[in-house]
């Protein structure tokens, strides 16, 4: 693997080999020692231009525990914020020879540009860009989903047939994107559900169902209802009209979440604004996976990083 910057890029068998794999490295975090040798010896760079503490520390994990040396590059007080461009700051990075790069940005777009600039010979990996994708949130949700689901038995499995309905500010979400493309490519059949004003105008090429109804969306008994965050600072006008309004009409409150089928999971990328999207109730509850993503999201990145570097890159240049 070269790159990992879209789900939409990835065939059913190159995920199920990432999801494998992050099978693999989950194996390694139950050991005493919780380090590979994989990566000794390569550096990976965490270039962040928007603040992120789950995914970075996420990350920052995922490469030392395959020993590789890492890189923590914040754009707030660093060249960036005295005005560096993109193609400045990468050709810094390839100057220290960084083998791999972890980019989050906040323009839509901005990894593809770096991975195909031909400025930095390293492996790039889109943390989350704009309001474009997030691959490594979708992958580590799909492999939640996949545990919960078969358990022991995940190894080699799709997700044909699961049911998931993904509520919430659509419009500005790069989780969503991801988990459409990835999560259809595995078989699953995804509804999207929120406010008319936050579902983006054309959704003729996703292949979804669209409502604006979340009492008639849980109705069908969902395998899975993933909730989305308001993301508030990427909005610029007011999409909804109070937050007590939102959370009555598309929250996930005790009350819809005591309708949903025992064998239903709840889903949260994070952070969350409990009381809005997602009750305490569900998301403490035994059905939420919500610390099994954080968890499950080292094992992915791990993953993602072992494919990107532990071959020789010019093999694959």
């Amino acid at each position: 693997m070269r790159h990992l910057l879209s789900t939409r890029d990835l065939t059913r068998a190159e995920a199920i080999e990432i999801l494998d794999i992050a099978e693999d490295m989950a194996a390694v975090q139950l050991r005493e020692v919780k380090k590979l040798p994989t990566l000794r010896g390569k550096t990976v760079v965490n270039l962040f231009f928007e603040d992120s503490t789950r995914t970075r520390i996420s990350f920052e994990a995922a490469a030392k525990r395959l020993s590789a040396d890492v890189i923590n590059f914040s754009a707030k007080g660093s060249s960036v914020s005295k005005g560096e461009s993109l193609k400045d700051t990468a050709q810094t990075l390839q100057a220290i020879g960084a083998d791999g790069v972890v980019i989050r940005h906040g323009a839509s777009g901005a990894p593809q540009t770096l991975a195909t600039s031909g400025w930095i010979d390293a492996g790039v990996i889109n943390a989350g860009d704009g309001t474009h994708e997030h691959p490594t949130q979708a992958l580590l949700d799909a492999f939640t989903i996949r545990r919960r689901l078969h358990g022991a038995a995940s190894r080699g499995r799709d997700l044909a047939g699961v049911s998931v309905v993904i509520v919430g500010d659509i419009l500005h979400s790069r989780v969503a994107r991801s988990n459409v493309w990835l999560l259809t490519t595995l078989g699953a059949e995804v509804t999207l559900v929120a406010p008319p004003t936050l579902v983006p105008v054309d959704l003729t090429a996703w292949p979804v169902t669209v409502g604006y109804d979340l009492d008639a969306a849980l109705a069908t008994g969902p395998d899975v209802v993933m909730m989305l965050r308001i993301q508030a600072e990427r909005m610029n006008a007011a999409f909804f009209p109070n937050s007590r309004e939102y959370s009555r009409t598309w929250g996930l409150d005790d009350e819809r979440f005591h309708r949903l089928a025992p064998t239903s999971i709840v889903m949260h990328p994070g952070p969350m604004n409990r009381g809005l999207e997602i009750s305490s109730a569900a998301a403490d509850s035994p059905q939420s996976t919500v610390l099994e993503q954080v968890s499950n999201g080292v094992s992915v990145r791990m993953a993602a990083l072992y494919l990107l570097l532990s071959g020789e890159r010019e093999a694959t240049a």
